[in-house]
């Protein structure tokens, strides 16, 4: 057992040496070369986030072919691309085919996107970027997507972002990878310009809004058939409701309890149309006293009209029935709707 411990410490240690070890080396790796630029869209954590996946779709922006891929591969020297026009700006791809040494890209390819043609931008431009780079896999008919999600900023002082660890030259250059075939190998860019929103979805919660009781009286309620009735629609808030019960009963309650239901409908004139919450007090009032049958309701109901909410027995059947307990009076009952919190929604500034 104790030997056990021992085996099962010393490992421990060492996983902690490796993990320290590996921690100090991508550090330095980040805080060389481009790395020391003060951006607070790249920085260490956005760094070690950097995912590599496959896909199908050719980048949208750039795509350079290298037809001749041994003539250079041995060479140190940056390749530049020709100017393109993506996302209403100009820019390179800018290539280290034996990686770039000050950007810890020692053993890989080191590929970025260069900013041009800045002149005419206003004093203190600056452009967002959600950046991708790519390598083509002739092999896999799909592209290697690197990223690393943070947003990239470009400035007069900062127009080249990238990645000097693109992909590793092992990997590059393996025949089974399928990278390089016949000689000729492809990368690519995907630039998007990330415009902050100037405007935002605002959803308010009223509580006790205006005008938020509505009453419905039913007249000659013994001779109603079996089906549902629904009140007037009426407003609160940015959208319509009505309030609907079925005389004989709905669902589990049917035939012993009377059901009520709240529904929404539609939305007033120029209102920002989404779903809408709803809080309400439904009751089935006591005309002859305050002894009123009532059922708190609250849902989301979505922007399709006739969603109701409610309950299949505010009353039993033989309860309503009872004159004496001043629910059914005069062949009449009283339903009240109380919207105690609906939902406004507006678009304003951010």
């Amino acid at each position: 057992m104790d030997s056990q411990k021992r085996s099962l410490g010393f490992l421990s240690l060492a996983f902690l040496f490796i993990t320290c070890s590996s921690a100090e080396f991508l550090i330095q790796q980040v805080t060389e070369g481009r790395g020391t630029e003060n951006n607070s869209s790249y920085n260490l954590q956005a760094n070690l986030g950097v995912t590599r996946v496959l896909r199908e779709e050719r980048p949208s922006s750039k795509i350079v072919t290298i037809a001749g891929y041994s003539v250079i591969k041995e060479r140190t020297e940056v390749y530049e691309s020709s100017v393109f026009e993506a996302a209403g700006y100009k820019w390179r791809l800018v290539m280290y085919m034996n990686g770039n040494k000050n950007d810890g890209g020692n053993g890989y390819i080191s590929l970025y996107v260069r900013m041009e043609e800045t002149e005419s931008l206003p004093y203190g431009w600056e452009v967002n970027v959600d950046l991708k780079l790519f390598v083509h896999n002739p092999k896999q008919h799909k592209y290697l997507a690197v990223t690393d999600g943070a947003v990239k900023r470009f400035t007069a002082a900062k127009k080249e972002w990238g990645f000097g660890q693109l992909i590793s030259l092992a990997t590059f250059q393996n025949p089974n990878q399928g990278y390089i075939v016949q000689d000729t190998c492809s990368f690519g860019a995907e630039i998007l310009i990330v415009k902050p929103a100037e405007k935002q979805e605002k959803v308010t919660f009223i509580s006790n809004p205006p005008n938020n009781v509505f009453t419905w009286k039913i007249l000659r309620f013994s001779t109603l058939e079996d089906k549902f009735y629904y009140s007037d629609d009426f407003l609160v808030g940015d959208r319509y409701w009505r309030l609907g019960f079925n005389p004989k009963g709905d669902g589990d309650g049917r035939p012993h309890a009377l059901p009520i239901y709240l529904y929404a409908q539609g939305f007033r004139p120029n209102a920002v149309v989404t779903n809408t919450w709803g809080a309400v007090n439904l009751r089935l009032k006591n005309q002859r006293s305050s002894n009123h049958r009532q059922l708190y309701s609250a849902a989301w109901y979505p922007i399709r009209s006739d969603y109701g909410v409610g309950v299949n027995n505010i009353i039993l059947m033989k309860d309503l029935k009872d004159t004496s307990k001043g629910y059914l009076v005069n062949d009449a009952i009283v339903f009240e709707a109380e919207m105690v919190k609906v939902s406004v929604t507006n678009i304003v500034p951010v």
